[in-house]
């Protein structure tokens, strides 16, 4: 029968994009959230449409071969992370999977034709998370909440310690918490758009061991900070600074656009590739330090760059790829629109005495054309909606000897490369997956491309 409230045991066949047991009831799909391919479920059809379900569970009756235990107690509920309950090994496969399933179905390539390399394996597939970034709230009881959305709403998921993130951050986020609640700052109702404290952010230098606090407020004035900020430092040796982030929006970003020092440093130090980088409050830097590193190593071995090359990074944030890449090269050209990243990026080539670099603020699109030099190497680390139609323009009339597109969307990635190939300009030369975020669905992906 197929009405909301039917129970029933289904056999999970697939798990889909966005993490969900997939089966079949009447020949139509259901997905199960929190089960894995090859669990015998017992479920409870919640949503129904015409060709599909969303259910949820009641009982495993049989466990998958791929289900484990998850090392977190509040796995089922919160949003942080999906794949807890899915082994290591095989998570990595279903994201290769979901890779190949949108380049196909999206970008139109023939699977069996393209040059893909095993995924790359995190070392740690827990404790990894360099930066936390908390939505704060209130119980029924008055209670401070900090943790995770649950999946699918803004109900959050209150945490005390977190088995993905650093450990370093566990004690931070316990006794921190308790020092919110007894000064009693206001916290932001999203309804009513009253309080002061919405958001809490920490992040810390995977290899340096410091640690900065970030408070994310709509308004500047939280009575008492900087007594409280400077109590903080003084207890915890690794915290080495305070911020004060102000975001007046009503939407859902989590960072506004000015970030003032409360006490102590207003950056931590990070070791990357043999570099010191300045890390910010709202710096982009990839969640998991050791795997960057590892993805940076694939491109540099693939390119065996001669030391004669111009490389052009598109999006380069703080100058994470800029920078190494440059010191193996002739010239290197950053490209970042954001004025706060391009800050760090220049501070990090100069205090790593690299002046072969030039970085240039703006949209790629309006830059790319005006550039007077054709570079060899284009190095593209877009956001998730991929590359605007003008840049993949731009890059089939330049035809740079070779491209390196990093992606953490499939879909998005996908779509440009049906255009980068589907001139005949450019060849797809090796595809790299990596396991960047282990426990949840996400998959980056390396794609070199030649031209031809």
């Amino acid at each position: 029968m197929w009405q909301q409230g039917v129970v029933l045991e289904l056999e999970i066949t697939d798990v889909s994009n966005s993490g969900e047991g997939v089966g079949r009831y009447q020949d139509r799909v259901v997905f199960v959230p929190n089960t894995v391919t090859g669990d015998l479920a017992r479920v409870r059809l919640e949503y129904l449409k015409d060709e599909y379900a969303r259910s949820v569970v009641l009982e495993i009756l049989r466990p998958s071969q791929y289900r484990e235990r998850p090392r977190c107690i509040v796995a089922d509920k919160c949003g942080g992370c999906q794949w807890q309950h899915i082994s290591d090994l095989y998570q990595g496969q279903l994201k290769e999977d979901h890779l190949k399933q949108a380049l196909r179905r999206i970008g139109g390539l023939v699977i069996d034709d393209l040059p893909f390399s095993p995924i790359l394996k995190s070392k740690e597939s827990l404790g990894y998370r360099n930066r936390v970034t908390y939505p704060l709230g209130r119980s029924a009881s008055g209670a401070l909440q900090a943790g995770y959305y649950q999946s699918k709403s803004h109900h959050i998921v209150n945490l005390n310690q977190c088995p993905v993130q650093d450990v370093h951050f566990n004690l931070l986020l316990t006794e921190i918490k308790q020092d919110i609640q007894r000064r009693n700052w206001s916290i932001y109702d999203e309804k009513t758009h009253t309080g002061l404290l919405r958001h809490l952010s920490m992040l810390i230098g995977r290899r340096t061991g410091e640690v900065l606090l970030t408070l994310v407020s709509s308004d500047g004035n939280v009575p008492d900070l900087q007594e409280q900020a400077e109590k903080w430092l003084s207890k915890y040796p690794n915290l080495i600074g305070v911020n004060l982030n102000i975001n007046q929006s009503k939407g859902n970003r989590i960072f506004g656009p000015k970030t003032y020092s409360v006490s102590g440093k207003p950056y931590v130090r990070e070791i990357f590739a043999d570099l010191e980088l300045q890390l910010g409050s709202d710096t982009f830097f990839q969640i998991n330090t050791e795997m960057a590193e590892l993805m940076l190593k694939i491109i540099i071995e693939e390119l065996q760059l001669k030391g004669t090359e111009t490389v052009l990074d598109a999006y380069c944030g703080i100058g994470t790829f800029t920078l190494p890449i440059a010191r193996l090269v002739a010239k290197a050209i950053g490209i970042e629109i954001q004025e706060s990243a391009l800050e760090r990026a220049y501070y990090n080539a100069q205090a790593n005495q690299i002046d072969n670099v030039t970085f240039y603020q703006g949209k790629v699109e309006e830059i790319l054309p005006n550039l007077e030099i054709k570079p060899d190497v284009i190095i593209l680390d877009p956001p998730r909606k991929g590359c605007s139609f003008e840049v993949i323009e731009q890059l089939c009339q330049i035809m740079a000897s070779r491209l390196v597109y990093v992606s953490c969307q499939p879909p998005t990635l996908a779509r440009d490369l049906k255009l980068l190939t589907q001139t005949g300009n450019y060849k797809i030369t090796r595809i790299q997956s990596a396991d960047l975020f282990p426990q949840t669905t996400h998959v980056e992906s390396i794609v070199f491309l030649k031209a031809q």
